[in-house]
This record gives structure tokens, sequence and C-alpha cells, in this order.
């Protein structure tokens, strides 16, 4: 079943979108149910709907959730809304390529998504360590989904069927789509393009992308047709030659060996990021040609409200027993505009939904509200109403013509733009009459408040502190070092303290005592042992102690991964230090939590080699005592005790051991260094072993004038 549709969509024409001129992309929808069914999972619901068949197979690395929280759940519901028939298969069996066939051969395309999040992300800590759960799985459990899953999905894509478009899409593909660095292999990576051989690659949002595709290529349009389209990236042959217009990046061979052309690379491609002026791009690799076609257009306000006004159930495939963590924290959230123009250096939110707010209506949004409040399942509590920050609703360039060739990377630094719009009575408005819908009781804001905006309208505060905080506001001054937050691109610490001081005194005129929550990144490049004396000093001044500490990751495409590699600033030129070890990465995270008796000896050090011995003892800004807590000690015996089990400090061998035979007067174990799946036991330190100790060697014989 599906929704029935007013016309025909319109497919693009063959050249290049020009800005403003950007087709409507979605149907406008007639009266019909207001929930469907989920789309089918397996042959089984398909025949069930009637169809022989599916026009387009949805491969995704999340668990299957029909939430426009989702990027599988809009994208698989507008192509619906198309007339389309679409199958999903979630977190299959990537060691074969049966569960690709489970619909038959698609008649359109695959459409390929590793999920809400790059994989490797997903997989992996900041010090490449697995994660314990994986919130988009059933259960949190792990290992649901492979390392860089857009390269094996679409790979067993083909596998299934050879001739069947291969569309890649989702963060992972997005950010990937030029030659980058990647933080797992610590190397430069070609673009995914090469790796998992997909013919496009849609970066961005994609629901208008997505759907003049199923149209172009049920016209009867190839898919080298399709590279006209905004939004797209794609691979030339060896022997074709890229479009004229295009501007030229230092090829994949030039970044990975030299990191000034991986700095001039980073920088170009970042300049031309506004989908109102930007230009094509092209990245040779060897003989081949990455082409980049500029952004898709910003969406309607009209097309924002379609999509989110789809029929979602809102729920996880039935086929799921197990809780699904990602929804159980957003299912009853409601999402009111995407974009941010923030452009923090450390973030990929701009670089993948753009740095142009799109808005829904205030009528859209509140009528998914009185939605919410008719499903039995609802406490009457929405736990968010915002999207990527929580104020910048309905905000934009108020000179159209100056957005139209605009370059800046952010709208609020160093400072907030004089023409941009920062008026919160929209939002304002709308928090007043979420709250005021019948069955809804509270209404939460959790997103990110962008602070330096909200003190620009104490009636927005007035708002916040009074209704939609529970008991404390998470934000993000991110650190306190002038320096690093200039490498961020966020404001000054002043900025947090000022907010912090405006939200109190809001509250207790509300009658209410709230607090904010900061969080902090620690090894951010720029930040070093004094850097994060400095935040550890602000911390403890201000009586903050931070829980939850996030480290760094240099996630591809992000400006802040350039510095990460190259110790460069790409749009400055100027030098940035970066501690990369660790080690070091460790030092910086105790110290931002430096109240706690475990970090006691890392923050000594750290303190002693600073020449901050100032801050060891008694005094007001004194970070720790003079002598160490007990739970620092027994914290550190416990870690020696640990290492000694692991065998960290101790040298062992391979190989069975036979009862002792005499040597003199020391009876040592006789060895056999080659056999395997033997004990290990420490080397005898009080006489050299008649074996010896050679890793790698077969033998315990020394070579000819080796000395081993």
């Amino acid at each position: 079943m599906t929704l029935p549709i007013v016309g025909q969509l319109p497919c693009s024409t063959r050249q290049v979108q020009e800005p403003n001129t950007a087709p409507t992309m979605l149907p406008i929808l007639t009266d019909g149910p207001r929930v469907l069914p989920h789309l089918p999972t397996n042959q089984k619901e398909m025949l069930a709907r009637g169809w022989k068949s599916v026009d387009v197979v949805f491969i995704t690395g999340d668990a299957y959730i029909d939430h426009p929280a989702f990027a599988t759940g809009i994208l698989s519901r507008v192509l619906e809304a198309a007339g389309y028939r679409v199958g999903i298969v979630s977190q299959p069996d990537w060691k074969t390529a049966e569960p690709w066939r489970e619909f038959g051969r698609p008649r359109l395309f695959f459409a390929i998504s590793a999920g809400n999040m790059d994989s490797m992300i997903n997989h992996y800590t900041a010090n490449k360590k697995v994660r314990n759960d994986d919130a988009y799985s059933p259960g949190g459990r792990i290992h649901l989904r492979p390392d860089r899953a857009t390269l094996v999905y679409s790979q067993r894509a083909r596998e299934a069927f050879p001739g069947v478009p291969v569309i890649a899409g989702s963060v992972e593909a997005s950010l990937r789509r030029l030659a980058h660095f990647d933080y797992w292999s610590e190397t430069v990576r070609k673009s995914i393009l090469l790796d998992s051989k997909a013919d496009l690659v849609v970066f961005g949002m994609g629901e208008q992308p997505i759907v003049e595709i199923a149209n172009r290529l049920a016209a009867g349009e190839t898919v080298k047709d399709l590279r006209d389209m905004r939004g797209v990236a794609y691979c030339l042959g060896a022997l074709e030659t890229p479009p004229e217009d295009a501007l030229r990046l230092p090829s994949f061979e030039e970044v990975k060996s030299d990191k000034a052309a991986f700095v001039t690379a980073t920088r170009i491609i970042h300049q031309e990021t506004n989908p109102l002026n930007a230009k094509r791009l092209v990245q040779y690799h060897d003989r081949q040609a990455v082409v980049v076609n500029p952004p898709g257009l910003p969406i309607s306000q009209e097309d924002m409200d379609r999509i989110y006004g789809l029929p979602y159930t809102r729920r996880p495939h039935p086929m799921y027993t197990e809780k699904i963590p990602a929804f159980e924290m957003i299912k009853d959230s409601v999402t009111i505009m995407r974009g941010c123009f923030g452009g923090c250096t450390f973030c990929s939110i701009t670089a993948h939904q753009g740095r142009i707010i799109q808005s829904r209506s205030q009528e859209s949004i509140l009528a998914e509200l009185r939605q919410m409040t008719t499903d039995k399942d609802f406490k009457g509590i929405v736990s968010d109403i915002g999207g990527p920050t929580a104020n910048m609703y309905q905000m934009r360039c108020t000179k159209p013509e100056v957005e139209a060739i605009c370059k800046r990377l952010s709208c609020v630094h160093p400072k907030v733009c004089k023409l941009l719009g920062t008026d919160h009575e929209p939002l304002i408005d709308l928090m007043k009459k979420s709250r005021d819908i019948p069955g809804v009781r509270k209404v939460l804001v959790a997103s990110g408040v962008r602070m330096d905006l909200a003190q620009l309208s104490p009636e927005y505060m007035k708002e916040l502190a009074a209704h939609h905080v529970g008991g404390t506001l998470k934000v993000a001054p991110e650190h306190s070092d002038p320096e690093v937050l200039k490498r961020m691109k966020k404001p000054v610490i002043e900025d947090y303290s000022g907010f912090d001081k405006l939200f109190r005194d809001s509250a207790a005129k509300a009658g209410k005592k709230l607090t904010t929550v900061p969080y902090f990144i620690a090894s951010h490049p720029g930040s070093d042992v004094h850097s994060m004396i400095h935040l550890a000093l602000f911390l403890k001044r201000n009586g903050y102690r931070p829980d939850q500490v996030q480290d760094f990751i240099p996630a591809p495409f992000d400006i802040a991964t350039c510095m990460y590699y190259t110790g460069i600033d790409p749009m400055t030129g100027d030098a940035v230090h970066v501690d990369r070890h660790l080690k070091d990465r460790k030092v910086q995270r105790a110290l931002l939590q430096f109240f706690k008796p475990e970090n006691y000896f890392a923050v000594r050090e750290a303190l002693m080699k600073a020449g901050r011995s100032d801050l060891i003892g008694a005094g007001c800004d004194c970070l720790i005592p003079s002598n160490p807590p007990r739970e620092a000690l027994m914290a550190r015996m416990k870690e020696a005790n640990k290492s000694l089990t692991e065998g960290r400090f101790v040298h062992t061998i391979d190989g069975p051991l036979p009862p002792p035979k005499k040597t003199g007067s020391t009876t040592l174990p006789a060895r056999k260094p080659d056999s395997p799946g033997a004990a290990q036991r420490p080397m005898d330190s009080t006489k050299p072993s008649s074996v010896g100790y050679r890793p790698g060697r077969k033998t315990a014989r020394k070579r000819p004038g080796s000395g081993r």
C-alpha cells in the first residue's frame, strides 16, 4: 500500500540546478491514513503486500526504526510517498551476499547506508578501543555491522546482482567522498567511491536526491546520466575527462605524500560548501578522477513539512524484541529544523546538513505533537524540541544577495555576523504553544543551546529556564583556553560564564534552582598540558566536576582533523600543537578530571613537568593535595597488579615446560621455544638461560656477526 499522490514528480534538468531554482522533489499528499505499516524487511512481508518485487532495496547498518529521527525511516517513507516499492535489509550478515538477495533483483537500485553514524566511530573510542555497546542496535549489542560498512555493503550488492546501480549515502559516505585522513589506520585513504565501487555517493541530506534518482532511473536513464545532479559525487573512468568547470584539488597521491597539499585540499573543499556559490570539485586518484558536484540546495519549508508529515509508526520494526537505546532516547522528541551555521571545526553537522537553516512551519510541528498525544505509550513528556542546535529555528541571513556570495564558514565566529537574523520570537512562540497542547505535560529542551545567540534574547532565556529545563541544562563551552577555542571556532569562555549567570538568574526569578552542566573536549588540536591546566583551574574556581569527558576523535572531512594530521590550521596556515600519543591524551583527560583519586599521580607528574608545582598543596587554586589520598594509592596498586597479571612488565616465552634439569648449582627449566600451545612462564632472572630470548627467531642460535 502506498500513499496516493497528486501529479508526477518532476525530474531535474540536465544541468546542475542554479541557486533558488530547486524543483519540488516531494509529492503533495492527499488526505490519507496518518500511520502506515512498516515497510517490508523480508520476502514474506513483501508478498503479504501483494508485491512480487521491489524497486529499491535499502541496506542499513542500523536497526530499522520507522521514525523521522532516523535516516532510513525518512528516506524509505519519502520513496514510498513518491510511489516506489521499498524493501529494507537491516544489519545483514555481511559474510555472505544472500541477505542482499532477500527481495530478488531490485528494479532500480540498491541504497547503501552505514547508518546514522560513521561505522568506525560507532565501533571504536577515541583511544581506538572497541566500544561496549551500539546505541543503534537491538539490546545495544555490538558486532552487528562491519567496520567500514559502506565498503562491505556496496561490494556485497555488486556480488548479489551485478549491473544493479549502487547508490551510497549517509554520514560515512558523505564525509569520505574525497581523499581523507583515516584516524583508525593513521593513513590518508582514497575516496570511498574507489574503495566501495559505488556508482554514486549522495552527500548531505538525501530526500531530494533519492527521489530524483528513482524518477530518472524509472524513466529509462542510466546511472551515468545522473552525474549532472547536485549533491552527488562520482568516479570517472581512466579515459574519461572531468567537466571543464571543475576546480582541481591536489591529487590523492599528493595529499598522501605531502601534508602541505592535504592542507590546501582541505581549505578548498571547505570554501566550496555553500550551495549558493560552490564550485564543482575534481580530485585525481592516479588516472581516475573523482568529481564532486555542488551541494544540494536547502529544501523549502513546504518540503520540510511534507517530509516530517509522512505516516511514520514512530516505532522500531516489530521483529525486534530488545530495546534499541537510540530509539529509547529519541522516541518522544520532535525535530524542528536542520543545519547549523556554527561551523565548529570538530563537528560534522555543518558539513553534512549545511550551514543554511531549514525549518519546519509551526503548524507542522504542533501537528506532530498532537499526534504524539494519541499514542497510548506517550507519557506526556516531550524529551526534546530542537535539532542540531536548540535555538537556531527560523534564523537565516537577512541579506539574500550577500548570502549568495558569502564564503564565511561560521556566521557566529569570531563574532556574530551583523547580517544574521537572530530573532528568537518565532521559537519562543512555538515553545509557548507546544506546552499548551492537551496531553502534553512538559516540553524539554535537550538539544545544545547556542549560548552566544541565547544571550541576545533575555525573553528566550526566561522561557527556557521557567518551562523547558528539568533540573540541569547541558551546554558545550568545550574549553577555556582562548587559543584552543579559536581553533575550534567557539566563543571565549566568558561567553559561557555570562550565559550561566543569566540562566541561573532567570531560573531564580521563576522560583527554580537550575544549573548548567558544561561539556569539554580533551586533546583537541591546539590543546597542550598548559591549556588543560588552564581549563582545570577554570573548573576548580567555578566548582565544576565533569563526570563525562569527550576525547577528540579526528572524524573524516573535519577541519580539526586536518589540524590533527598535519599540525597546521588549514584556514590560517598557523602551526598547531597536537598531542597524538595515547599517553599524552590520557594526561589531558586526567587534568580535565583532576579531582578523581585515580588521576592523582598523572596530574601530579603533569604539573611538575609543566613547572606548576604551585598547584599542588592546600591553596585555593591547588588542584591536588601534597600527599596522595588513600584511593589514589589503591588505584595505583590495582593498576600495578593488573600489569603484572597481564604480563606487561615480564618477558615471556612460548613453549612447553618439561621437568627441570640441573645446571651447576642452579635449577633451570628446560625450554623448547618452538613448541606451540604451551603456557607462558617468566624468565629466570637469577642466571642467564641457556636458550635466550629472541622474538621472531626460529632457533636460539646466534646469527654470524650479529651479537644475537
